[in-house]
């Protein structure tokens, strides 16, 4: 971290964040053996400048984990392009393209990581529902508003896929079942694709699903997907007031052993904003860091002796 600039202002909300941040528990992670995953709707991002202060403590945040699935951040990469500067230069970024009609949002998503504990793999592309020939045209069914974006990374000697969304809201909870369930249907044949990246794939970001127990949820795994045993055993929720799990991170059950270690939310408003923006609103709180927390989990990232266990069942 880079704390060039920092004012006594801003060092006594970051000392306040990093108690917050160790109330979380977030263990570190191990070279070649773990990493620290988390999904974040960083709410708009770029729409309008964000104070200094905010800059600095969404790096904070970020620095706590070794690969992170950005949404919402929007067309201008002004505030991004800050918040890498203050994380340093082992820091990176990989993201979509912005999608500027009302459906899209001026959104994008993005990939930040740590070089030092994840490499890029190579691919990243936005993915795009099956199309059917429809006269002399290719089209799909439908349209995810926001395109969902994949990127490869390895991690030790797990090489894996991330497919991060921003599912639309919509008018009502049936259309967000359909883009649910072509999400689904897509990671179905992604994985069982002969000439794939590779099979296991991570599926996170902001899927409005209010919880686990929501038909939203049963649409998006209805194909394997599953929650990590350390998020599906707790209740909390990735709102401010923690009682909804908008937020999700998924996986096909693959090598199970890759998500016993932890997980949970990083709780950065803990019930109350002045100690961080004594001046603000609870709302004009959440347009300087966001009304999502980081959801996050640790991943076994070494794999040899499941792998060949694989291997020998065949």
């Amino acid at each position: 971290m880079n704390y060039d600039g920092v004012t006594p202002d801003i060092a006594e909300g970051l000392l306040v964040l990093k108690e917050r941040i160790k109330a979380a528990k977030i263990p570190p992670s191990k070279l070649d053996e773990t990493i620290n995953l988390a999904t974040w709707n960083v709410r708009e991002l770029g729409k309008k400048p964000r104070r200094k202060a905010a800059l600095y403590y969404i790096a904070e945040i970020l620095n706590q984990f070794d690969l992170v699935g950005l949404v919402e951040l929007r067309d201008n990469l002004a505030d991004l392009k800050a918040v890498l500067e203050i994380l340093g230069p082992d820091w990176r970024a990989i993201y979509s393209d912005a999608i500027l009609d009302a459906g899209g949002n001026r959104e994008r998503v993005a990939y930040l990581y740590d070089r030092r504990a994840v490499v890029f793999n190579g691919l990243a592309a936005e993915a795009q529902p099956p199309r059917q020939k429809k006269g002399s045209e290719y089209l799909s069914d439908i349209s995810w508003w926001r395109s969902p974006y994949l990127a490869s990374f390895r991690a030790g000697n797990f090489d894996f896929l991330c497919l991060t969304t921003h599912v639309r809201w919509g008018e009502n909870e049936d259309e967000r079942i359909v883009e649910l369930k072509a999400l689904a249907d897509w990671v179905d044949a992604k994985a069982n694709e002969k000439t794939g990246e590779d099979k296991d794939i991570l599926v996170m970001g902001d899927f409005n699903i209010p919880s686990e127990k929501s038909p939203l949820f049963k649409a998006v795994s209805a194909k394997g997907l599953k929650i990590p045993d350390k998020l599906l055993q707790s209740t909390f929720g990735s709102n401010l007031e923690k009682n909804k799990r908008y937020d999700q991170i998924l996986h096909l059950p693959i090598f199970k052993e890759s998500f016993i270690n932890a997980g949970g939310v990083l709780d950065f408003y803990a019930g109350n904003h002045k100690p961080l923006f004594k001046d603000l609103t609870k709302r004009e709180f959440t347009y300087q860091l966001s009304d999502h927390l980081p959801l996050w989990v640790q991943i076994n990232t070494d794999t040899d002796e499941q792998k060949l266990e694989q291997l020998i069942q065949g």
